[in-house]
Order: structure tokens, then sequence, then C-alpha cells
């Protein structure tokens, strides 16, 4: 699972929040909670498939309880978020879409389809919540989530390889392994293999198309609209070319986020 970051890793998305009016800072902080408690579902190794399943299906009811205008009362200020950027109760049930993908069994090497799905759910859908919170207009809100979405996705997936074979999962793409000439989707197999360079580096190459064409939306959009998902962009724009230039062939050393272009990034937004 690669969708909000472990708390070792949400300072970047706290700074990009930190930027934004109170109104907003407060919504995302409502659907990066959302997000954490259905991700938190999801990795929940201890808990059977069964009870997972359950438990994702009852954030399913709470969320069509709002939409209903009803819902729990602890998810008041989700609620409030809800009615005031207009977010799409699609989105949100996409997002608990993607967290049962892996709760049904572990991913492993997913065909291309699957993979792109996947993105969409646990990625893009959150962006499409965000940009409309930002207040980008339907068509560059759409695009950004969908272009951003997957480009901090594939950073993750990358950056995630080992923590997530721990667990017996690989989101490594079938169609580059097998194009590597990996055949095998055991997690701990195909990493050990010195081809997973050339399959990883498929992945570098679609990450930055995705950044490339992000930077490019955004700056085709109102600067002060694009104040938070410049700073995402920046700090894991930078900790996906650590991770090309570190490699991908066992032994794999940890990559963190570099604070120098998140600080950049920063100042060019106005916040520092």
């Amino acid at each position: 699972m690669t969708a909000p970051a472990p708390a070792t890793r949400r300072s970047s998305f706290y700074l990009a929040m930190r930027i934004l009016p109170r109104d907003q800072r407060e919504a995302m902080y409502e659907i990066y909670g959302f997000c954490r408690a259905v991700d938190d579902i999801a990795d929940d190794y201890a808990g059977p498939r069964e009870e997972r399943r359950a438990a994702l299906a009852t954030w399913r009811g709470d969320i069509d309880a709002l939409y209903a205008g009803g819902g729990p009362p602890g998810l008041a200020s989700l609620a409030k978020a809800i009615r005031a950027y207009k977010l799409a109760r699609e989105d949100f049930l996409a997002i608990i879409d993607g967290m049962e993908m892996d709760v049904a069994a572990d991913i492993r090497a997913p065909d291309r389809a699957t993979f792109d799905l996947y993105c969409d759910r646990v990625a893009c859908a959150v962006g499409r919540l965000s940009t409309q919170v930002f207040g980008l207009d339907a068509t560059k809100g759409a695009a950004l989530a969908d272009r951003l979405g997957r480009a901090l996705q594939v950073t993750n997936v990358l950056r995630d390889l080992d923590e997530d074979a721990a667990l017996g999962r690989l989101y490594l793409p079938r169609e580059a392994l097998m194009k590597a000439g990996i055949s095998s989707d055991d997690p701990a197999t195909a990493l050990a293999d010195p081809r997973v360079e050339t399959a990883a580096q498929v992945l570098v190459a679609e990450a930055r198309r995705h950044f490339d064409r992000a930077k490019e939306i955004m700056d085709g959009s109102p600067r002060g609209k694009v104040r938070a998902p410049r700073l995402m962009a920046a700090a894991y724009r930078a900790v996906l070319e650590r991770l090309a230039k570190r490699g991908f062939q066992a032994p794999r050393a940890p990559v963190h986020t570099p604070l120098a272009p998140v600080l950049f990034a920063a100042l060019r937004s106005g916040f520092l």
C-alpha cells in the first residue's frame, strides 16, 4: 500500500498543507484522515481478510450516509468539508475500492490494466478530492490529479519495493518484469534478480513523464491554487531522482526526501 505515507514520511505532506488557507487546510486534513483510516484497515495484517472487508464495507456505508445527510457524529468535520468543497462521493468510494484490492489478495506483479486501476483508485482519486479543495477548475483539476497522482504513486512503488516485498506484495507491473526477462511474481525472487533494474527504470521513465505533464498543468494554472501540489511534486520528484541514481539492484539502501528541493519549492510558492 502506498497511498497516504507512514508517519516517518509525513513531513512533505504537512508542509504542503500548511501553506493553504485554514479552511482548505482543515478540509485536506479530513481527507487525509479518511485515507489513513482505510489504509490502516488494508494494511492490518493481523486481521483476517473478511474482517478487513467488513471494516471497509462499514466505511462505504458511512460515506453513503454522509451524502444522504446523516453519518456518524465523528465524521461531522468530514461532512463539513464535503459540503464546502462539493467533494465527489465516487472518489471516496474509489479510494475504498483501491484499499479492497489489497485486502482481497496480496498484489503480485499486476498486469498493466490492474496497475493503472490501482493507481487511479489509491492516488488519482485522492488527487481529485484535493484539487477540488485547492479550487482548480474541473478540467485542469482532473488532469493534474491524474498526472501528479500517478507520478506520486509510481514513486512510492519504487521507493517501497523491499517494504512491500516483506509483506508479500510486488507492485511492479507484470509487463515490465517480463520485458526485463523476469517471469516470477514472487516478490523476493523478482527483487533479487539483477534484471529488476531494467523493469524499475521503465517506471522511472513513466513517473518522469507524469511529473513533467503535471508541471505543465501547474504552470498554466493560477499560482495560488497549485502551491500545495507544487511542494508535493518537488518532494517526490527529488525522491524519484535519488532512487534512479541509487539503482534498483539488491541491496537497496533506503531513500528519503531531500530537504533542499522542498525548501526551494516553498520559497517559490511564497511560503518561506
